[in-house]
């Protein structure tokens, strides 16, 4: 025989004092609970004898409604318990809520659909898997919203971090990506406010270290006599064009074709895959003598400045395949760089990201302001930049310290 009961979620109390008041449906010791809509502060509600008290402006009024909330309940578990012998207290739970409750899932797969084509396909790919990556932890696909609780988010945590060895950062995108869908779904007036668990929940996320590579690294760089078979050399001209072309990043780079180069005017013209904005800027010497060693007689301006992507035709099939072979492409690159920067014996990993850091710190360091800089990486924001100029200060500060006594 199942039990239902009225119970205050204190646990999930907002700002306001107000906890959300579940119907609690116990069935063979498993647990399940249903959302009232109806949220008191622990000193409105008489637990004993299951009512809001008087003091409460509206008692009667909601005593009334959560009564006949509790009879409907009750009468729909006796049904269903009468005609099967084994129920269990998510089918209770099921049969309370109505088929008109969403589930997480679903309603996560359904959102997905709706903004692809609205953010990139990186960004939508990433909602995809880290739904996916909550799924396999949970092992189950009918999951409600209110079954996410505050204690299934702790544990969830705990898994990435000692079972799957995550670091701060990825366990913070993960929750904050099922946090997202919590919050459109309640936009959207699916689910009530009160459903929200992530409040409670706050995760660190990893102090980022802007790493970069200092002239006479950028240097040994360029100079490296590379023996390796393959696209290592063209790898690494990418890496340094980027650093003297305003620290493109590796998807601008590898789909960088002749026709955004103007050569009277040294000008690159493209518009960027992550932002969708269109980015002109002029480019120094450094960048043109690379340019120059991929330029042929029979090149087209549709070809591919750096001849990494070998199918022009499949790559532009659509963009699904476009961000595939991107991304393809980046794993590699990374590969090859990571090779190169331990045959170096750099302190510290190479990955093209760092030439991004290298241009910023370089064209900083050469006294360039900080707005032509921004602009230049085509940061949204001057704060964004700024984290640079504080990697400058910080240089600055340890060479006085060193050499300055």
């Amino acid at each position: 025989m199942a039990s239902i009961k009225l119970i205050l979620r204190t646990s999930q109390e907002d700002k306001a004092g107000q906890s959300p008041l579940y119907i609690r449906v116990i069935k063979d010791r498993k647990t399940k609970f249903i959302t009232t809509g109806v949220k008191l502060k622990t000193t409105e509600w008489d637990d004993a004898k299951q009512k809001v008290k008087k003091s409460h402006s509206n008692s009667a009024r909601m005593n009334a409604f959560l009564a006949q909330k509790i009879a409907d309940a009750q009468g729909l578990v006796a049904d269903h318990e009468r005609k099967r012998k084994n129920v269990s207290a998510k089918k209770l739970k099921e049969a309370i809520k109505g088929k008109d409750a969403e589930l997480f899932f679903e309603y996560c797969k359904n959102r997905c659909a709706r903004i692809k084509g609205t953010v990139s396909v990186a960004t939508h790919r990433n909602y995809v898997q880290y739904v996916e990556k909550f799924k396999k932890f949970v092992k189950d696909e009918e999951l409600y919203f209110d079954d996410i609780t505050v204690t299934m988010l702790k544990d969830y945590i705990n898994y990435m971090s000692n079972t799957l060895k995550n670091g701060a950062t990825t366990i913070h995108y993960s929750i904050r990506i099922l946090s997202l869908m919590f919050k459109e779904a309640a936009r959207e007036d699916i689910i009530p406010d009160s459903l929200y668990p992530f409040s409670k929940v706050q995760i660190k996320r990893d102090k980022g270290k802007r790493l970069f590579l200092n002239k006479e690294q950028l240097e040994q760089l360029k100079n490296f006599k590379i023996e390796y078979e393959g696209k290592d050399e063209v790898f690494r001209d990418m890496f340094i064009f980027s650093v003297y072309a305003g620290g493109l990043r590796f998807s601008d780079v590898v789909t960088l074709k002749w026709e955004n180069f103007n050569a009277k005017e040294n000008r690159i013209t493209k518009t960027i895959r992550k932002t969708g904005r269109q980015h002109s800027f002029k480019i120094g010497q450094q960048a043109l003598d690379i340019l120059q060693q991929y330029k042929s007689e029979i090149a087209k301006p549709s070809d591919f400045i750096f001849p990494i992507i070998e199918d022009q035709e499949l790559f532009e099939m659509n963009k699904d395949t476009e961000a595939h072979i991107i991304n393809a492409k980046n794993i590699l690159c990374g590969q090859k760089l990571r090779r190169l920067g331990k045959a170096m014996e750099l302190p510290f990993t190479l990955s093209f990201h760092l030439s991004r850091h290298t241009f910023a710190t370089n064209a900083l360091n050469n006294g360039m302001r900080i707005e032509y800089v921004s602009k230049l990486m085509d940061h949204s924001d001057i704060g964004i930049t700024q984290i640079y100029a504080k990697i400058i200060s910080e240089e600055l500060d340890k060479a006085v310290e060193q050499y300055v006594n």
